[in-house]
């Protein structure tokens, strides 16, 4: 009986099993397969985007090719080098940027310090919240016809609209990350016998960040929205008159040319955003 069963065990062990438990082994040609390389995350969201701009030209071009009025993607381009060999395009461009980057920096710049004030102090709190509610229920573009009766037609009603558009949108949300901030860090760091200033400096400040960056980039898409229809009443260049002016002579290519100058420059700007907003919060954990 035991001669049996040392011979079955050799046999096993012979074929590749184990003595004890008849488990097969693997064989000398067999290994662990190498693990599969995965794809980085920012590969893949750049493969997606590339595929979803891709797609979206295409159904562009199939919408364009099966009756609607809308002029293919070649036309447009065409038309894109035509205005950029007459040089209408970077005057638009210059103008256009000038009138949001003023607007949208000052908005931000005096909502940023207002919010703070808002969410740390009950007195500011008082007396700029229902100002700020009360406006931010009023689209911007509703007081333009009164800006352009009180200030003119100049610059400054333009970017004033776009100023008060950028500041709505961004201290609503400065304001929500500073009353949103753990209370026990704040306790905690006056228990360590830390100021007034320092706290707002080293725990409130780093803590809202991430709010006021997406105010920022709220307030960006806003000030975007609001330069067209500003543009549209007694301007004299920038891509929303240029759209108004191809719209009296039914010039669909140059309104799509503006659409797509538009886009790209708002995506550009918001990507810019999403950087700064990356390695100042390169603390926060991320999925």
């Amino acid at each position: 009986m035991t001669d049996s069963m040392e011979q079955a065990a050799a046999r096993s062990v012979a074929s590749g099993g184990t003595a004890t438990t008849g488990v097969a082994l693997p064989g000398p040609g067999t290994g662990r397969r190498a693990p599969r390389r995965r794809m980085s995350k920012r590969m893949k969201l750049v493969i997606l985007n590339a595929v979803s701009i891709v797609g979206g030209i295409a159904i562009w071009w199939v919408l364009a090719e099966s009756g609607l009025q809308l002029p293919t993607p070649p036309e447009v381009l065409q038309k894109a080098i035509q205005m950029w060999n007459a040089g209408i395009v970077q005057e638009d461009v210059v103008a256009s940027l000038a009138r949001v980057l003023t607007g949208f920096v000052l908005g931000t710049a005096a909502a940023i310090p207002v919010g703070f004030l808002m969410g740390w102090y009950t007195a500011a709190r008082g007396l700029f919240e229902p100002w700020i509610q009360f406006f931010r229920t009023i689209p911007p573009l509703a007081l333009l016809p009164l800006v352009l009766v009180l200030m003119g037609i100049g610059e400054l009603p333009k970017v004033f609209v776009i100023f008060l558009a950028a500041f709505l949108a961004c201290v609503i949300s400065t304001y929500q990350g500073v009353v949103s901030v753990d209370r026990t860090l704040i306790n905690a760091a006056r228990v360590l016998g830390a100021k007034d200033g320092t706290i707002f400096a080293r725990v409130i400040v780093p803590a809202s960040t991430p709010f006021i960056l997406v105010g920022m980039r709220v307030g960006l898409g806003s000030a975007w929205a609001t330069l067209v229809a500003a543009e549209l009443l007694a301007a004299q260049a920038g891509l929303g008159f240029r759209m108004q002016q191809a719209q009296i002579y039914y010039d669909l290519a140059t309104i799509f040319v503006n659409i797509v100058i538009i886009g790209i420059l708002g995506l550009a700007m918001d990507r810019l955003l999403l950087l700064a907003e990356t390695k100042l919060t390169a603390w926060q954990e991320r999925r």
